[in-house]
């Protein structure tokens, strides 16, 4: 049956109510497994964990290249087959040029730009721009289950257009989740980083103004920060989920699982998947992102 553009919307702030009722209810926060309704688990969640350990912080997840891109890609890393994908999501989807402050930033949202229930921002690596974190059709499809599950659910989406890896970056992310926040007052706003823009991630956690807007953040594929610590990131002990694929040949995945081990020997809030074989790609396409924001929701 297809929907009108005002169903959608319809149905949108229906999920934004209900969510936001559970994520501020006065009892607590919900379950992991009740914050986010499903999409398309079948085809996403259901991983083969080959090892668990500190007490399930830790995955090893199983990962085969011929399986998981030859048997899911219609065109090999370039066209997922349809049934991964849903498109009538672009409905909801919107290119746009923010003025933060004075600086300028392009960025793709999906969901409402104010008020929605929670915010989600993806910052992409060197090379990239705000279309790859809006494709959907690359990286198996999970770029599309991503804007799905954030917009199907009340919150929005927001794919920007890093310009450098630096201060500068980090200022302009910073500035978007000042915007987001201020759209959607004391909702959660979540941060994920991939490879280089991890950087970024690392330079908001020193942020004092932005981690006090921040629920968590997801680091993919991304550098170590040594001096993670000593952030007021840390400070607030914020949920932090690393994802890595263990012949990661830019970082070293022993890197961050180094920093993970002794943030988990410290009983910070950090979870591990390590896609056994996988690639410096490999956490993008195969990341769950409905127990990654399950975890950093209901935290």
């Amino acid at each position: 049956m297809r929907m009108s553009t005002s169903d959608c919307t319809v149905i949108t702030t229906i999920a934004a109510f209900l969510l936001t009722a559970a994520l501020l209810s006065s009892g607590g926060p919900a379950r992991a497994a009740d914050v986010l309704a499903p999409f398309k688990d079948d085809l996403f969640s259901k991983q083969t964990v080959l090892q668990r350990a500190d007490d399930g912080a830790f995955e090893v997840v199983d990962y085969d290249e011929m399986r998981d891109i030859n048997g899911r890609d219609q065109i090999p890393q370039k066209r997922v087959q349809q049934k991964y994908v849903a498109l009538g999501i672009r409905k909801a989807q919107a290119d746009e040029t923010l003025s933060l402050d004075g600086t300028r930033l392009d960025v793709t949202r999906v969901g409402p730009a104010a008020n929605a229930a929670f915010t989600v921002i993806f910052i992409h690596g060197r090379d990239g721009d705000r279309r790859l974190g809006a494709n959907d059709y690359s990286f198996g499809g999970n770029f599309n289950r991503l804007k799905n599950l954030v917009a199907g659910n009340g919150g929005v989406y927001y794919s920007p257009t890093v310009r450098s890896f630096d201060s500068n970056g980090v200022a302009a992310i910073a500035g978007l989740i000042r915007y987001a926040s201020a759209q959607s007052p004391k909702r959660p706003v979540i941060l994920s980083c991939a490879s280089m823009g991890s950087q970024v991630c690392w330079g908001i956690a020193r942020d004092e103004a932005s981690v006090k807007r921040l629920k968590g953040m997801l680091i993919m594929s991304g550098v170590t920060d040594p001096d993670f610590t000593r952030s007021a990131f840390h400070k607030a002990k914020l949920p932090l989920w690393f994802a890595h694929g263990s012949r990661d040949p830019v970082y070293a995945a022993a890197d961050q699982q180094a920093l993970f081990e002794s943030l988990h020997k410290a009983k910070y809030p950090t979870r591990f998947t390590l896609f056994q074989t996988g690639n410096h790609g490999t956490p993008i396409r195969m990341i769950d992102w409905r127990g990654v924001l399950n975890w950093i929701l209901a935290g």
